[in-house]
């Protein structure tokens, strides 16, 4: 499921992943999106069916539809009739599989603000070499922006309102704290790094 950019829908990876952890009907699949990359981005709730139709099409989720037992006052059970027919969706084995090669995969996207954070969201099925390749990429990409704002302020603190400097520097402050974070993280991955393939 390719987008225009040619990369991978970040909304794709989250569900695919909120999926491989257990199935789930579509509303709790709004409610752990909302959770989930509502730290990063707005998260559309239009987007999510069209998503979740994407996905069934390649064959990568499917959908089941929950028995009930809807008892009637002599308690003869129905079972199989849904009251609300919610659908719930689950991981199909060809879905795991590209799960897991979408977490293999390592590009500029996984290190822009809405890629990582998703990506960070799903290092616990990520194998460790993998974590290590995106958070250093994360680094260096935080560390040019932190040093592309101290130059440009700098060179026009002369010219900016106080407010604009503020705000600058608030920036830059945000920046350098993010760098500091990612360096920790980098840290303990490697010191708690297992020998061999991660």
């Amino acid at each position: 499921m390719r987008y225009a950019g040619g990369g991978t829908s970040m909304l794709e990876i989250a569900v695919l992943g909120l999926l491989n952890e257990s199935p789930m009907h579509g509303y709790e699949l709004r409610k752990r999106l909302s959770s989930l990359l509502g730290a990063f981005r707005a998260f559309s709730y239009g987007s999510l069916y069209p998503t979740l139709r994407r996905l069934q099409e390649a064959g990568w989720i499917d959908e089941e539809t929950p028995l009930y037992d809807t008892a009637d006052p002599a308690g003869i059970g129905f079972a199989g009739r849904s009251k609300r027919g919610k659908k719930v969706y689950k991981l199909t084995a060809e879905g795991k599989e590209h799960f897991a090669s979408l977490l293999a995969a390592v590009g500029p996207e996984a290190y822009d603000d809405e890629g990582f954070g998703t990506r960070l969201a799903f290092f616990a099925q990520t194998r460790s070499d993998i974590r290590l390749q995106i958070l250093e990429g994360r680094r260096q990409r935080m560390t040019e922006q932190a040093d592309g704002m101290r130059t440009s302020i700098a060179r026009t603190r002369e010219r900016m309102d106080r407010y604009t400097l503020q705000l600058q520097e608030h920036g830059l402050e945000s920046a350098d704290r993010e760098v500091r974070w990612l360096t920790e993280l980098i840290e303990s991955e490697r010191s708690t790094k297992p020998p061999g393939p991660g």
